[in-house]
């Protein structure tokens, strides 16, 4: 298992700031807030980014994120594709090998909806293989719609795409209705990614993206999740992803170095 840090654990810095902060901080592989690289490219050379990430070392790891995919109609459902294959084509150009996708909320879920979102899914999958990249579809613990890593999983199975898996969000797994066994599903082919962090002393019902902490500094069980993991054999990317406006607010390149010390931590945890 490899690790890397998400931008939205240092939202508030500029993709330039994360570049130069994650390095400083020994961190050699980002998760990209895609909204962060199209800003900064709006006033920045693609060629001459591409070239001051190679000469830090840098690997993107994957990019966060893409909705509007699943459930959309008409014209919103062209509009939300366009900027789809618009973002495959960054992906491309940066080398980044997975995006991940997040399914669309939805008032009252049915079976319709349901095979609308396997129809997509796999439309989306098969536009992303032309470009060489994976999507790792993200459950959300709080949604009425692919709220669980078990849902999430028949979604990956029966779209049948080779290019597709799941995103384990840790933060969804723990507050959504996922339970421990739903990871005995899991394997190399279907798990594309992984996001981890804490939370400290709130109740499940209550917690929100801005109680995530570093990992070991609350109470999740992140060891027996990671001993899973091995496992099956997962050697893939672990990403930390906060979304805590205290942390925000530190210096990149220490938020970079006391990630990576978790997370190195945590990898070596769980066997």
């Amino acid at each position: 298992m490899k690790p890397c840090i998400s931008q939205a654990t240092t939202l508030s810095a500029t993709f330039a700031d994360d570049a130069a902060g994650y390095a400083d901080g020994g961190c050699p592989a980002i998760e990209v807030w895609l909204t962060k690289l199209e800003t900064h490219l709006q006033t920045h050379d693609a060629g001459d980014t591409r070239k001051q990430l190679a000469d830090r070392g840098t690997v993107l790891a994957a990019a966060a994120y893409q909705g509007g995919l699943l459930l959309s109609q008409g014209e919103q459902r062209k509009a939300h594709f366009d900027h789809f294959k618009h973002r495959l084509d960054l992906c491309q150009q940066f080398e980044i090998r997975t995006l991940l996708v997040v399914a669309d909320f939805a008032q009252r879920p049915d079976s319709v909806a349901l095979q609308r979102a396997l129809v997509s899914l796999t439309q989306a999958a098969q536009w992303a293989a032309g470009f060489g990249v994976r999507l790792g579809l993200e459950f959300r613990g709080a949604d009425t719609f692919c709220s669980s890593l078990d849902t999430a999983l028949a979604l990956v199975e029966q779209c049948g795409e080779p290019n597709v898996g799941v995103c384990l969000d840790v933060f969804h797994y723990y507050k959504g209705p996922s339970k421990f066994e739903d990871l005995d599903r899991l394997t190399p082919a279907t798990l594309a990614h992984v996001q981890v962090c804490d939370v400290p002393g709130v109740p499940r019902e209550l917690m929100t993206d801005a109680d995530r902490v570093f990992p070991g500094e609350g109470d999740f069980r992140l060891e027996p999740i990671v001993s899973r993991l091995r496992e099956i054999g997962y050697d893939g990317w672990v990403s930390l992803e906060l979304m805590n406006p205290v942390v925000w607010k530190a210096k990149v390149s220490q938020v970079a170095e006391l990630g990576m010390t978790a997370l190195n931590r945590l990898i070596r945890s769980g066997g």
